[in-house]
């Protein structure tokens, strides 16, 4: 059975303590949900799960916010929800277990997404009072060091011989290419607006930051080493935000009218040095391609988070793809990245990119807590 994915919806992307922040995620999930079955044109009693990415499962995040949002969204109550957890790639591995769902035989139609809102539970508000929490005794053991996303940054561009100059100038570049990208009206059909409380409508991405240059990059003070490189402008932004996929059987689709946009041609998960922590989108890119039997070349499209923009940076040393084909526009730096719900925001501005521009292939990946990435290849149908 083949499973294609027929709708992508995503918010825009609200800044820290910006327009979505006085939205409970629930809410801003039930907006999307709500959105994509609109879209698609089908009853939300067809959906079969929602599987939903989400990291900081914490206060209003807590028992299983997929269902909560289900329930938010006023659909049947017959309708379950998962909440799944792969750090900053939750929700595309979410669309991952939805399209092996489909292939198996076990779902006709499932929603792939996620959430998560920054400014209302704060980024490590999980972890609890003791930030040694997550890392055991033999974890300590074996690698003698609580592992830092920043110092991990950090250590990219030591490895790959970054500079300051360099990593701000992809930092700038981010926000031009996402300032252009929203002025074309590119982001335009695959947003919903949402209202809050005070009957604010808010409809653009909050992030992008016009006018960013290398020069004023330079003033701002590195955070995690006096003479390193890594600083809150080259790095992604703590953001609000929601994104989802919908996710059927060819027979589905069939059945329902509804028309495919891609499928996942390939989907991969790789690990590599937890203390680096963001290295391993290499090894995974590396991976897919490797099993998918496709060159970077064949690639048309390369999405790779911006976490800190040695990410990216390193990752296009090693995979070697040319510098238009990679996030061409803007990313996590400019965008904002809120973390369970990133992966179907990334997802989802590649299926409308590759549709826009008739590109058979993209690729997108995304480091991840822990020193993991997923790699996903999407095919054009």
């Amino acid at each position: 059975m083949g499973a294609v994915i027929v709708e992508a919806v995503r918010t825009p992307v609200g800044k820290k303590n910006g327009g979505l922040s006085g939205l409970h995620p629930a809410d801003v999930s039930a907006v999307v949900l709500n959105e994509l079955v609109s879209r698609a044109g089908i009853d939300p009693e067809l959906v079969e799960d929602v599987i939903w990415g989400c990291v900081g499962q914490v206060g209003e995040r807590t028992h299983d916010i997929a269902r909560n949002a289900v329930l938010a969204a006023g659909w049947p109550e017959t309708v379950p929800g998962v909440t799944i957890d792969r750090q900053c790639g939750s929700s595309q591995q979410s669309l991952n277990f939805a399209v092996a769902s489909v292939v198996a035989g076990h779902y006709d139609a499932v929603i792939a997404g996620g959430v998560e809102s920054m400014s209302r539970v704060k980024m490590g508000a999980s972890i609890g009072v003791d930030a040694g929490v997550p890392f055991s005794p033999k974890f300590m053991e074996r690698y003698g060091v609580a592992p830092n996303q920043g110092i991990g940054a950090e250590m990219m561009a030591q490895k790959w011989s970054l500079t300051r100059t360099q990593v701000d100038e992809y930092a700038a570049r981010s926000h031009e290419r996402a300032a252009a990208a929203q002025d074309g009206g590119l982001f335009k059909d695959q947003t919903v607006a949402l209202t809050t409380p005070d009957g604010t409508v808010v409809s653009q991405d909050e992030g992008i930051r016009r006018g960013t240059t290398v020069e004023k990059l330079a003033g701002l003070k590195t955070v995690f080493s006096d003479d390193g490189v890594i600083h809150a402008g080259n790095s992604s932004q703590i953001s609000d935000g929601s994104a989802a996929l919908l996710v059927v059987s060819d027979e589905f689709a069939s059945k329902h009218g509804l028309t495919p946009i891609a499928r996942v041609h390939t989907a991969v998960v790789a690990g590599a040095d937890p203390v680096m922590m963001l290295s391993a989108p290499i090894p995974a890119t590396e991976k897919a391609l490797a099993k998918s039997g496709l060159n970077v070349s064949d690639i048309g499209v390369f999405e790779v988070n911006e976490a800190f923009a040695p990410v990216p940076m390193a990752w296009q040393k090693e995979i070697g793809a040319d510098d238009d084909v990679l996030n061409p526009n803007g990313g996590a730096i400019a965008l904002g990245h809120p973390l369970g719900g990133s992966g179907a925001r990334i997802l989802t501005d590649l299926v409308h990119h590759m549709r826009r521009n008739d590109i058979r292939y993209g690729l997108q990946t995304m480091c991840e807590g822990g020193g993991q990435a997923n790699a996903t290849i999407l095919e054009l149908v």
